[in-house]
């Protein structure tokens, strides 16, 4: 009893000290929510889009079957993956996240260079929509997802640092996985989207 005592005693007085972050704390965890939030909203924006991409260039390029095949077993697999919010505290499951769309992203990039082979294609007033659209979804996505890793940045150092580490490890907060940064070159490549001339496209 006297341990809980002393525990709720030391509790209200670490809470009661100014500056001991409960509150920077709070504000720093729902931004990374909002970020993360909003990084999801893109890849899923990109996610929407393969469909018509990978019909558009079957209907010009139908032999290029290898590709068209991996592209949408790409946007499956990144389909098929559990995303919550709670994702952001587990390491384990934001890596398998950032390797099922890096896997994307490499497909779209074989995708569109297959595309430079087929002028007829490259003219297709949809196919260069559906390229527009692709490349600002990933500039986008690159901004998110920025936005996301230096809110989790700062939400990583404000439990780390003291006094406000000890309240977080009152209240059990912990620092936040973020995005590996082995996979943080492959994710930050968009796909190359080039309408001028090149080998094999008549140009």
């Amino acid at each position: 009893m006297r341990k809980i005592l002393v525990f709720l005693l030391f509790s209200w007085t670490l809470l009661s000290l100014s500056g001991c972050g409960y509150n920077t704390l709070q504000a720093q965890d729902e931004k990374v929510g909002a970020n993360w939030s909003e990084v999801l909203n893109q890849y899923q924006r990109r996610a929407d889009l393969v469909p018509n991409l990978v019909n558009t260039v079957k209907g010009y390029a139908a032999h290029e079957q290898d590709i068209l095949v991996r592209v949408t077993a790409a946007r499956a697999r990144v389909g098929q993956l559990q995303v919550t919010p709670e994702m952001v505290n587990d390491p384990a499951a934001l890596q398998k996240y950032q390797a099922a769309q890096a896997e994307l992203s490499g497909a779209l990039s074989r995708l569109l260079a297959v595309a430079e082979s087929y002028p007829n294609l490259k003219a297709d007033a949809a196919f260069r929509d559906l390229q527009a659209q692709l490349e600002g979804t990933e500039n986008r996505i690159t901004v998110a997802r920025n936005r996301y890793i230096q809110a989790v940045q700062e939400y990583n150092t404000t439990v780390r640092q003291f006094p406000s580490n000890l309240t977080a490890m009152v209240f059990g907060l912990k620092t936040k996985a973020n995005f590996a940064v082995e996979n943080e070159k492959s994710l930050a490549t968009p796909p190359t989207v080039d309408f001028g001339p090149g080998p094999g496209n008549g140009g």
